[in-house]
């Protein structure tokens, strides 16, 4: 899947958005699992942030999160 030598092959400016890509995806999955199953410590208003909401949030996250990983997976063969 990742190939340490494309990797090494990459210009500074390459190799730091593909880490910057790889940064933001588990970013997105770590706030999609907050808002999801953390919503209280957060101190969301469960008037107008309810539960159902939080995970239909989260699920968004998730799926772009994903679409990002397999957009990132097909730059990385492509170059």
């Amino acid at each position: 899947m990742f190939n340490s030598d494309t990797f090494k092959q990459k210009s500074p400016q390459q190799r730091f958005l593909f880490i910057l890509g790889v940064t933001m995806i588990i970013i997105f999955f770590a706030l999609a699992a907050v808002v999801m199953f953390w919503g209280e410590i957060l101190n969301l208003d469960p008037v107008r942030f309810p539960q159902k909401y939080r995970i239909a949030f989260g699920i968004v996250l998730i799926i772009y999160a994903t679409i990002r990983f397999f957009r990132i997976i097909r730059d990385n063969r492509n170059e």
